[in-house]
This record gives structure tokens, sequence and C-alpha cells, in this order.
């Protein structure tokens, strides 16, 4: 062997080792949700382009917001990157918790986030977690039963029309439940969903003053509807529900209408895994009559990095990589259009592939 083959294999052992040392492992912490649950299964793509492995630690909703909560604020170092949302991003920005994410390359392109998703997600100008996906809520509602109950589903339904119709479409005898709404106690599960309600009903948390509003009469309503509305058409041990539990119901055929997030619409128009999926429609979010605010929220789940992170580098990877315009092709490639993570880019609605899909409409 001469000394030319000496130095190339030199070389080449030494840019290997180089290489493996560069490659991390990172962990994230992340929710039980479908959309989350798809990222993990391609993965895989991440890692033949960077090296970085992966170990995932999923989590129910609010399991997960006490295991991220209780690790930034002890600066315990479980986790490389967190998914959390709008709420928790301003807040632990502004206590320097979270890595700022104002270095991401140009052609990650991050002027394509949409503007309210970013800047829910952003201190003082800085975007401290990148959106995986963006949300808002309505109604989603069985077709045939509507038809069957002899009444049509309003483009802007008022509470009323959606309790006439619920008790309507209600079978005990059969499981079918006019409608499936949170039940689940968490301030990102029920209470997410009555905060919409009771604006809806012109209630409020506070006042100008921020003296406390719960026993103003708005309040006192929203809540009895509910509970009625719950006792009259909701599915046994309502309590227990959250988003994925009334998922699987409104799968499974059992709820009327759901009233959730608008990311549900391509897991209950999937035929692979909702035996409704040619049966279903879409409305908005409901209101009071007289209340010219509807039952909206604007939610993001996102991936954000821990301050003190070991992996810091490898976790921006990740981010860039999982929230890119690349990732929703792969997404596309593997699942199809319907199925790709809505709401946070700009880009995936001038998109005519995504366009052309009915529940996207």
């Amino acid at each position: 062997m001469n000394l030319t083959t000496v130095l190339r294999a030199a070389t080449a052992l030494s840019l290997a080792a180089s290489g493996a040392a560069f490659a991390d492992t990172i962990t994230i912490a992340t929710v039980n949700n479908g959309d989350m649950i798809r990222m993990q299964g391609l993965t895989d793509d991440f890692t033949e382009k960077t090296g970085h492995e992966v170990e995932w630690v999923t989590l129910e909703e609010n399991v997960l917001r006490q295991r991220v909560t209780t690790d930034i604020t002890t600066r315990g170092g479980q986790f490389d990157i967190m998914t959390i949302g709008m709420y928790e991003t301003p807040i632990w920005a502004a206590n320097d918790w979270l890595v700022p994410l104002d270095d991401l390359p140009e052609d990650y392109d991050a002027a394509d986030i949409l503007p309210a998703m970013r800047d829910g997600l952003s201190h003082d100008g800085t975007l401290y977690a990148a959106p995986f996906y963006g949300e808002s809520s309505m109604i989603m509602y069985r077709t045939d039963l509507m038809e069957e109950a002899g009444l049509e589903m309003p483009e802007a339904p008022s509470w009323d029309f959606i309790g006439e119709a619920a008790r309507a479409m209600t079978d005990r005898d059969n499981e079918i439940y006019g409608i499936c709404l949170r039940g689940k106690a968490g301030w990102g599960e029920n209470m997410a969903f009555l905060t919409a309600m009771s604006n809806s009903f012109g209630a409020r948390w506070f006042d100008e003053n921020w003296q406390p509003q719960f026993d103003s009469a708005a309040w006192s309503e929203t809540l009895n509807f509910y509970l009625d509305l719950m006792n009259d058409a909701g599915p046994p041990g309502a309590s227990s529900n959250g988003f994925n539990e009334n998922l699987s119901l409104f799968q499974q055929g059992k709820c009327g209408m759901w009233i959730d997030a608008t990311v549900a619409a391509s897991f209950v128009t999937d035929p692979d895994d909702s035996t409704v999926a040619d049966k279903v429609g879409f409305a908005l979010a409901p209101s009071k009559e007289g209340v010219d605010r509807r039952g909206n929220w604007l939610w993001a789940w996102a991936l954000a990095i821990p301050a003190g992170t070991d992996n810091e580098a490898a976790a921006k990877e990740f981010i860039q990589w999982a929230t890119s315009k690349e990732y929703i092709e792969l997404v596309a490639e593997n699942e199809g259009w319907a199925n790709v993570p809505p709401g946070a880019r700009t880009s995936l609605y001038e998109n005519e592939n995504y366009k052309d899909i009915p529940s996207r409409r």
C-alpha cells in the first residue's frame, strides 16, 4: 500500500469519525395527536438527511403540559425539543427559558408562516416556537343524521339550533349521541372549549379592571346550556372525553355533531379510519343569537427548544425539517394532501393540490 492510498484511507476514516461525532440523539416531548404520531413515522427521513437520531416521549395532552412545565421551570434538561402552544411560548420566552429561532436559514422561509401563528409564537418580535400545525374550531356533523332529523345545518348556526339538532339526532338505543364536546378536565381540554363557548355567549373572564366575571349572567347561561345539552344529547362518560376520545367516537359513527379543532377534518374524512368519512359536513362554530362572536379559538401546536440543552444545533435542524414546506410535501407524498398538517404556512393555501380537497374548500 503506497503513501497516497494510506492518506486517502486515513482521510476517509477521519471524515466518518467526524460525521459520527456531530450526530446527536435528541429527545422530543410531544402530544399524542394524530399529526404528531404521523410525524414520528416519518422521522427516518430526518435521520437519513442529518444523521441525528430521535427519541420520542409521547404523552396525553394534560400529562405533556405537566411534564414540560416542570422540566422547563426546574431546568431539568429531560428534553431537547418541547411541543407547546401559544399560551406558553411568549411567557416562557419572556423568562429566557426558550432558545430564539431568529437564525433559521433563508430557504426555511419564516415569512411564509401565517402572521397569526407567527405573532402568537413570538415575544418582542422574535419567533421562539415554530408551528407544526395551526387550528381554529368548527362544527363537524353527520349529514345523514341531520337529514333524517328533518333539519338543515346553517352555514353559521346559533347555539339554539345546535341544541335542537343534537336532541333530534340522539338515539341512545343505537348508541348515537347528538353531540360530543370536551369534558375532560384541563385548561387545554374542557376549559379551552368552555372559554371559547362562553365568549360566544357574551361572557368574559375579567373586566377592564381585572375583576373576575365568572358570576355574570352570561357565564351562568353558558354553563347551564352546556350541562343541559350534554345531559340530553351527549355520550355517557363525557367528563372523561377530550379531543382524542371524541375523535374516536365520531369516527365510529356515534356522534351526530362534534365541535372541536379544525385539524380534525382530515381524520373524520379519512375512509381508512372513519366509518362515516363520506357523510361529514362542516359549519362555523356557533354563537348565541344576538352575540356577534363565535365559539372559535386560535391555537398552534409548535416546537420549541428549552434554553440550556446540549443539543441546540441538532434540535434546530429537526425543527427546520418538521415545520418546513418540504415536510408538508413529504406527508403529501406518503399520506396524501388531505393529511398534511394545516394552518401554519401561507403557501399551503395557495397550493392547487390542497385547494382541490373537498374538506379544505
